[in-house]
């Protein structure tokens, strides 16, 4: 089966488009497949990551948080057909709106428990001297939020969005459930022609799919986490102790320490 896994994937002609027997290519199916999945990751970021850190900075979102996890419990096949079942005859016969909106709600709601549980975490697992500190230099609450708790858990918030990518990406293959691409249309056309190689090819396709941007979001991470805060220092001479940090909640407490002895 690997051989033939391989010998399907090396195959030029599945990396081309072929209007002529319907057949999508391996390159187009893989934009499509980023495009569902950016789309629902973008929408889940944008209303995920400031109720987080909303509740994490005022403390009470221990309900809110419970409840979001509960969505997690939801089958996501049925869910899907419900949606479409109830969206689709708005659009039947004009555009695909009918079948990628229910498919757009899905993802999204997949994505949204991870990135708003950890932004949440991440901000309400800030130390209190750290906030105090804060504080006590005259800093207002949303300087607070945003240059002592927000920086301390870019970690975790991170945390939650590279496992909201990875789901999202895994769950994507369901717009082939639909007449949608996506590498998820290997899948399920491999099983409907009883074709196993190519059922199998899209399978390892969306798996490395989901480890390179995995690996991408890493390095981005890495950039964009202050070295403070992720443990990383510099030194300039090998055996010298390490830089101070230039994450403003350590700075914080240092000048805390100062003013206080």
């Amino acid at each position: 089966m690997s051989a033939n896994v391989f010998t399907w994937l090396n195959d030029p002609a599945h990396w081309h488009d072929r209007p002529a027997d319907s057949f999508v290519g391996i390159p187009s199916q893989l934009f499509a497949h980023l495009r569902y999945s950016g789309i629902a990751l973008a929408i889940a970021l944008a209303i995920a990551l400031p109720i987080g850190l909303a509740i994490g900075h005022t403390g009470r979102g221990s309900p809110v948080v419970s409840f979001v996890n509960a969505v997690r419990s939801i089958p996501t096949v049925g869910l899907l057909v419900l949606l479409a079942v109830i969206i689709s005859p708005h659009f039947f016969g004009r555009t695909d709106l009918g079948f990628l909106i229910p498919t757009e709600i899905v993802l999204v709601l997949i994505a949204i428990p991870a990135i708003l549980a950890n932004t949440y975490a991440g901000v309400d697992s800030v130390e209190p001297g750290v906030r105090d500190a804060a504080r006590g230099m005259g800093m207002t609450g949303s300087q607070v939020l945003w240059r002592v708790e927000f920086p301390n858990s870019l970690p975790l918030i991170f945390s939650g969005f590279r496992s909201a990518t990875l789901q999202v990406i895994a769950t994507a293959t369901i717009a082939a459930y639909f007449p949608l691409g996506g590498l998820g249309r290997f899948i399920y056309d491999g099983f409907a022609q009883q074709d196993f190689p190519q059922m199998v090819s899209g399978g390892v396709l969306v798996a490395l799919l989901a480890v390179l941007v995995d690996l991408l979001l890493s390095l981005v991470q890495r950039v964009a986490v202050s070295r403070g805060v992720s443990g990383r220092f510099s030194s300039s001479k090998r055996g010298a102790p390490a830089t101070q940090s230039s994450d403003p909640a350590s700075a914080a407490i240092r000048r805390e320490e100062v003013a206080t002895t």
